[in-house]
């Protein structure tokens, strides 16, 4: 089994090093990642300027692009044979809610999703390195479960966020939906030191919201949070409703 592991904090985090070494219980892993932070570039694409990936001492590739920049090279250049399966994380930080639509992390597992690969985006709630590493055993037993997957169905991909928990804490796995969080006071007023206005966005509070089948109520209870998501953002229960506003060109 070939399996492409990802990220979008860089290829110097211990979270992707901790998930390529659970994916290679199963199989042949190569790492492709950018070369830096790359936290809240959701999908995009570089596009006005050419890809450089540099193979490093131990055979993994930096790219100074994007996560879905590295998937797509990934797939389409630096493989020599399509992977079974792309891994991204383990991202250093919650990817819940709303989230999904920021995340570089969500949106390297959706690239291959778009080019035929089952992917999966796995995150850990908390920012503090040294913990997450408590967690390969049961990351371990997540890849394997998840590769044994028969029919993996198509056009989905598995949002995973671990708990903030030492690993013989968490509770088990729940099957989740999407909640909803807030954000107040992140945008943050500064000067430069020539005195001219600037902003900084992130930061500030966060408010959740969802029930008991929400992946952040799961991950606040302790347990491991997997969420299917499909690329299809159509409201078909607004069709009629839409239709009835008898729109013109």
């Amino acid at each position: 089994m070939k399996i492409l592991v990802s990220n979008d904090d860089g290829i110097l985090s211990p979270g992707l090093a901790l998930l390529a070494e659970a994916c290679r219980s199963v199989g042949q892993v190569t790492v492709i990642a950018p070369d830096r932070e790359q936290s809240g570039t959701s999908h995009s694409l570089t596009l006005h300027r050419p890809l450089r990936p540099q193979r490093r001492h131990d055979g993994s590739f930096q790219v100074d692009g994007t996560p879905t920049d590295c998937v797509l090279l990934g797939l389409g250049a630096l493989m020599p044979d399509k992977p079974d399966f792309v891994f991204s994380g383990v991202n250093l930080g919650p990817n819940m809610g709303e989230d999904v639509l920021y995340s570089g992390t969500v949106s390297a597992a959706m690239e291959a999703v778009t080019l035929g690969v089952p992917g999966i985006a796995i995150s850990f709630a908390s920012r503090i390195s040294e913990q997450v590493d408590l967690h390969l055993p049961v990351l371990r037993r997540l890849v394997q479960r998840i590769v044994a997957v028969k029919d993996f169905p198509p056009n989905m991909l598995l949002n995973i966020n671990l708990p903030d928990l030492d690993a013989k804490g968490v509770r088990g796995i729940r099957v989740t939906k999407l909640g909803s969080r807030y954000f107040s006071e992140s945008l943050t007023r500064m000067k430069d030191p020539w005195g001219k206005e600037v902003f900084w966005i992130g930061g500030g509070e966060i408010t959740w919201t969802g029930d008991a089948e929400s992946d952040h109520q799961a991950v606040k209870d302790g347990f491991i949070s997997v969420t299917p998501l499909h690329l299809d953002l159509t409201n078909y229960a607004l069709f009629e409703t839409v239709r009835g506003w008898a729109l013109e060109a």
